[in-house]
């Protein structure tokens, strides 16, 4: 993995926000089934935070006495390891997190005063506009493999509260109709336990979630086990709305939300379905924009 000084996200104002961030990784080794929490040997110390025990079942009432106090309870910096600090510490924010200007329309990093890329220039994706919050990069990028592929739900809400805190991203909150999670298939789903895009949008704004407007009707191989060229094939027909509720979105304000954006293969195919549904305007948010060659 690849050390930068700093990573960047649209605009040229800071990002002055960790120290509003909560100590989300509480349940690092737990993952969400259902709406419940399933974890084991009760409560423990775990890379100095509280977390649960793999392969215990967690109640309503228990979660929220656990969350709360874990929300209370100093931890440490998931990136320089300070204590005591919130998730990631104001300085690793400070020094990781730094705007810097990028395409409308792809979120990829341009010099300053430019606002769209050659690319997007001479073939628009199939969405309106796209945002993150950092670069798929060091630190990130680690933190995003935690949260998808080590069972660390709780990043959600830290991560989110980058993202909102990104240039443009609260007035295109605020803009926005409904926010569409990008949707798992049911066998990854089984597998992973959540879907992070989903814990994301609902962290983001839970009221304007709709998670069941855009399905995955077909199992694919997941796209990073792919070359850039065979990634586009990969997802064709792969998602679909509801047909029973295109009414939910016709000359609608869609925030379709995700982790990471690579080649913008799978957002594309589902917003190309979000717009064949109605769909006014598609905006793509996601936490971390992947760059050529990484």
């Amino acid at each position: 993995m690849r050390r930068a000084t700093s990573s960047c996200s649209q605009g040229d104002a800071a990002l002055p926000i960790a120290a509003a961030m909560w100590p989300q990784r509480a349940a690092a080794n737990g993952s969400m089934v259902g709406g419940r929490w399933v974890g084991g040997g009760g409560i423990k110390v775990l890379h100095g935070r509280l977390a649960l025990a793999p392969a215990q079942y967690i109640g309503p009432m228990s979660w929220f006495w656990f969350t709360n106090i874990a929300r209370r309870i100093p931890s440490r910096c998931a990136v320089c390891h300070a204590w005591p600090s919130q998730a990631v510490c104001e300085a690793c924010v400070n020094r990781f997190a730094q705007p810097c200007t990028r395409c409308r329309t792809c979120a990829l990093p341009l010099p300053p005063g430019q606002v769209q890329c050659g690319a997007c220039i001479r073939t628009l994706p199939p969405w309106d506009d796209a945002l993150t919050a950092v670069a798929y990069d060091y630190p990130w990028s680690q933190l995003v493999v935690d949260f998808k592929f080590r069972q660390e739900p709780g990043w959600a809400r830290s991560m989110a509260l980058l993202m909102r805190s990104a240039p443009w991203v609260e007035p295109a909150l605020d803009a926005a109709d409904l926010l569409v999670p990008m949707p798992l298939s049911r066998q990854r789903l089984r597998e992973r336990g959540f879907n992070q895009a989903l814990l994301l949008a609902r962290a983001l704004s839970a009221h304007k979630t709709h998670p069941r407007l855009l399905m995955r009707i077909k199992d694919t191989p997941a796209q990073s086990s792919l070359p850039r060229s065979a990634r586009l094939a990969n997802v064709q027909h792969a998602f679909a709305t509801d047909p029973l509720r295109h009414a939910e979105l016709e000359d609608r304000r869609v925030v379709l939300v995700d982790d990471v954006m690579t080649t913008g293969a799978s957002l594309g195919a589902a917003a190309r379905s979000l717009r064949r549904a109605g769909a006014a305007h598609i905006t793509t948010l996601v936490f971390a924009r992947a760059e050529p060659g990484n």
